[in-house]
């Protein structure tokens, strides 16, 4: 095969030069020219890296003009010659200034001008949140990329072999990949970095490689590590494992079965950043925008506020009636540390109360119960996910918080056995929903195993056979609803997240309550994550919020201070 940098310096002289070296980081890596020899096709390219997903140094996706794309930015158009899925799911394009596409999984709303709306208030909803990320998952199994990550083998895949292993071998199947990767590539580049788009479309030239194949001297080997090389220049540092891995293998169709699934990966990359990069614009937007929907809404449907009513009236009800604890939002400032001066909280409700205790009440509803406030339908799923996140941690937080009681204190003192204690304690309880007793049974045998082995290794005294039973009673008691450390646990978490929401994750975490120090990090992440789910609820709602609370709250009861207003 002629070489593809000769005709590439032909074309742009000084296109072969070798790569500078660029800082990352503050680490500096040698270009894929210099770091890997001579397999190296093409010519400079910079260093155009995006960091790990949570941050890559990007500011946007652009993606090469082409005909329709599937997921991945594949192509959707079959070809006589390749075996291509009927239909193909879109990768949501991403555009700066436009609202996003749902996340992955969305159901398909009704055709109704009502569904269209609530359709939009939830795209952009979904989009404005600061947890908002596509998945690998997304890639639907009928896009070529979505089949590249089938264990299963595939016609496709079986179909390209065959080509391939034929004499004399048949590439057009594995042209119509090249130029799907190719695309691809391209679509990762910024727009200033057209040196490194000349050199790509050097050397993966279509017409060029056509030719080749004709004449039956297409190296798909030799193209693939220049893909490889060119991976590693655009890839993410949390995804150089992952391409690394794909040096090892030589098969040409596993490797590029490879290709494509890392290639998705770095789509997912670059997407999820661009949407991060636009969080600030789409908050900015997205209250105004989410009201104005839903007021659109309201004035179609006057009954639409009916559920949310009810939800508030009962959260107003426990507040006062009298075995509520009307002392739980001063409970929650002193433990916090603020001084009465920072945060007032007197006895008469105040929206602020009402509105958290209702909030806090949608971690315990009932799935059967239809009646779910219709401000809160699109964060429904996420409002589950953060019941479940809570009912964990508080089965992690009695586990911990009952082994502590038997053992020394100097085991528990010591970071290393606490953090094993809970890698081996969440991945256990995961699925305490569906056979608590089964599941706290092989936590209590292990537990009581990683506290003898612990006791051991530092030298403290090992329990009493007396001691170990007990210890095992009390771990499997856990598996009952009714369980004291369990119902005390979970008392004190839900009123963590009530500080939080009044006083901030910080501010709450200054002193937690006695049996949650240990999950002080799983604590932050949970407040933090309802925080941002109530707090961005409250701005979009806050007007009707406030009409509705005037009906349930006297204004002699309203409260002047920072809680008391909406």
């Amino acid at each position: 095969m002629p070489d593809v940098k000769e005709r590439a310096a032909r074309k742009e002289p000084g296109a072969a030069e070798s790569a500078s070296r660029e800082s990352r980081g503050g680490n500096t890596r040698e270009s894929a020219s210099s770091a890997r020899g001579t397999d190296r096709v093409g010519s400079t390219v910079a260093r155009a890296r995006p960091p790990s997903p949570q941050g890559p140094r990007r500011g946007a996706v652009k993606t090469a003009p082409r005909g329709p794309v599937g997921q991945g930015g594949l192509r959707t158009g079959p070809t006589s010659r390749c075996p291509q899925p009927s239909a193909r799911a879109k990768l949501p394009s991403v555009t700066r200034g436009a609202p996003l596409p749902p996340s992955p999984g969305k159901g398909h709303l009704g055709g109704t001008p009502s569904s269209h709306r609530l359709g939009m208030m939830e795209r952009v909803h979904d989009a404005s949140k600061l947890d908002c990320q596509l998945e690998e998952r997304s890639l639907s199994s009928s896009s070529l990329e979505g089949k590249g990550k089938d264990t299963m083998p595939s016609d496709f895949w079986e179909h390209l072999k065959e080509q391939l292993s034929a004499a004399p071998p048949d590439f057009s199947c594995a042209l119509e990949l090249l130029k799907e990767i190719k695309e691809i590539l391209l679509s990762l580049l910024l727009p200033r970095q057209s040196r490194l788009r000349n050199e790509i479309e050097e050397a993966l030239d279509m017409e060029f490689l056509q030719q080749q194949a004709d004449r039956g001297d297409l190296n798909v080997s030799y193209l693939s590590k220049y893909i490889l090389n060119m991976m590693v220049l655009l890839c993410a540092p949390i995804r150089d494992e992952a391409v690394q891995r794909l040096e090892n293998i030589s098969d040409p169709v596993r490797l590029l079965r490879g290709i494509f699934q890392v290639l998705g990966q770095m789509k997912m990359d670059m997407v999820n950043y661009t949407i991060q990069s636009l969080q600030p614009q789409l908050q900015e937007h997205s209250v105004q925008f989410e009201r104005a929907q839903f007021q659109e809404r309201l004035n179609k449907e006057p009954r639409l506020l009916n559920h949310t009513t009810k939800w508030l009236t009962q959260a107003a009800t426990q507040l006062t009636a009298p075995s509520a604890s009307s002392s739980d939002l001063q409970d929650c400032s002193s433990s916090a540390g603020p001084s009465p001066s920072d945060v007032a909280v007197p006895e008469p409700l105040s929206p602020a109360m009402v509105l958290s205790q209702g909030f806090l009440n949608l971690l315990t509803w009932d799935p059967e119960n239809e009646e779910f406030p219709e401000t809160l339908v699109a964060d429904r799923a996420r409002l589950q996910e953060l019941e479940s996140q809570q009912n964990q941690l508080t089965i992690l937080a009695s586990v911990l918080l009952v082994a502590s009681s038997f053992s020394d204190s100097g085991l528990f003192s010591s970071p290393q056995f606490v953090d094993k204690l809970k890698r081996i304690t969440k991945s256990l309880v995961e699925d305490f929903n569906s056979r608590p007793e089964e599941v706290m049974q092989s936590v209590s045998e292990q537990v009581v195993e990683e506290v003898h082995q612990g006791l051991e290794s530092m030298g403290l005294a090992a329990l009493s056979s007396e001691n170990t039973t007990s210890l095992v009673c009390q771990l499997q008691n856990i598996a009952k609803k009714e369980n004291c450390v369990r119902s005390v646990i979970d008392q004190r978490i839900h009123l963590f997240l009530k500080c939080c929401f009044v006083l901030g994750v910080q501010r709450s975490l200054l002193d937690l309550p006695g049996g949650l120090t240990l999950i002080e990090a799983e604590l932050a992440e949970l407040g933090q994550k309802f925080v941002s789910l109530t707090h961005h609820n409250q701005q979009v709602f806050a007007p009707y919020y406030t009409e509705i609370l005037k009906t349930l709250i006297s204004p002699a009861q309203t409260l002047t201070t920072k809680g008391g207003s909406l």
